[in-house]
């Protein structure tokens, strides 16, 4: 058999050679496109993650009342086998301001218990504006034998509260849920 005639070997390396230089620049062009886009999108303004300095910039919340404080007093009944309290006695906060507040419950039993918190305002006129979005008053607790928890209480005031309350005091009642007493194995 005879060996192909040089000029279709011309054209073979020839074609070769562009199909290497294509596959280079799609190449280039795939590892291009990263920059590219974190560039369009924060030109655009889309999909931005983090500030140039590397730090995030939180906006001021417009809803927080900086004009006045309100000191919101904790505290804390226990009606059972356990100690329950709050871990502060009291807060200071701004109306509008979101606030995460700490309480303790230890079962001082050899036994499991279930339990309920049952929370009260004072003044009364204080609880239609004590916004609660967490709390462990929610569900029922479920504590084992000598167990001690801490359970946040995550809350703000509305900015509607009259001017004249300087003071909300914020009291829950921890009791036992009848029927359910478990004995510890």
């Amino acid at each position: 058999m005879a060996t192909e005639p040089s000029g279709r070997l011309t054209l073979n390396r020839k074609l070769f050679a562009k199909l290497v230089v294509i596959a280079v620049v799609m190449l280039g062009f795939g590892y291009a496109l990263v920059p590219i886009y974190r560039q369009m999108c924060e030109v655009l303004g889309i999909n931005v993650l983090t500030q140039q300095d590397g730090t995030v910039k939180f906006d001021k919340n417009t809803q927080v009342d900086t004009s006045r404080s309100i000191v919101v007093e904790l505290d804390g009944n226990a009606q059972g086998p356990w100690r329950f309290r709050p871990t502060t006695r009291s807060v200071t906060v701004h109306p509008g301001e979101l606030t995460t507040v700490m309480y303790e419950v230890v079962n001082t039993q050899a036994r499991t218990v279930q339990a309920q918190a049952i929370p009260s305002y004072a003044p009364q006129s204080a609880t239609p504006h004590f916004k609660k979005v967490e709390c462990f008053c929610f569900k029922q607790q479920t504590l084992g034998p000598n167990e001690a928890r801490q359970m946040p209480v995550v809350f703000y005031i509305d900015p509607a509260l009259p001017r004249e309350t300087k003071t909300i005091t914020l009291s829950y009642t921890f009791f036992e849920i009848a029927g359910t007493q478990t004995a510890a194995r």
